[in-house]
């Protein structure tokens, strides 16, 4: 038997061991990538020119501010409802671990995806044709896209580690 998850009955318990580590990790790289988000909705610019040349020529525009606010919502929301999911404290969690899984595989693929791009162009593997922003591409190749990678494969990580077993008849 797992020793991460206490299981009764085919039932999850709070996450134990590893499984709540894995679970504590992706909830702070998500609310990381949160806080940032955040941060620059309320106009602060450190960091702001690693994602990219949107951000730095519209950081004064209300609607981007809104935008970056509503993305932060988001990733905050992302990052806190598996955590509250896992300790019982919201209804559904067959739904709410549904979306967790489906949630944790788009930010290991689009995490592992743009990391490994990013590295190649800065590599001199791939050259884009319109040439690319070099410090933006640091940024997404070094900071913000692994760390959607770790926060999908902790995730992911926790999601298996608390999988239900079903209670042996016989």
């Amino acid at each position: 038997m797992d020793a991460s998850v206490e299981r009764k009955a085919g039932r999850r318990q709070a996450p134990t061991g590893l499984g709540r580590a894995c679970l504590w990790t992706a909830c702070a790289a998500g609310l990381l990538h949160a806080g940032f988000s955040l941060y620059w909705a309320l106009g602060g610019r450190w960091l702001l020119d690693t994602v990219g040349q949107w951000a730095v020529s519209a950081e004064a525009s209300l609607r981007t501010g809104l935008l970056l606010g509503a993305v932060a919502a988001f990733k905050a929301a992302a990052a806190l409802i598996p955590t509250a999911a896992a300790y019982g404290r919201l209804p559904e969690p067959r739904l709410l671990r549904t979306l967790s899984w489906i949630g944790a595989v788009v930010l290991v693929l689009y995490g592992g995806a743009n990391t490994v791009v990013s590295n190649a162009v800065l590599a001199g593997l791939i050259r884009p044709d319109t040439g690319y922003d070099r410090t933006a591409t640091i940024g997404h190749a070094w900071l913000w896209d692994p760390l959607f990678l770790l926060w999908g494969l902790a995730l992911l990580g926790y999601l298996v580690l608390s999988r239900a077993v079903p209670r042996r008849t016989g």
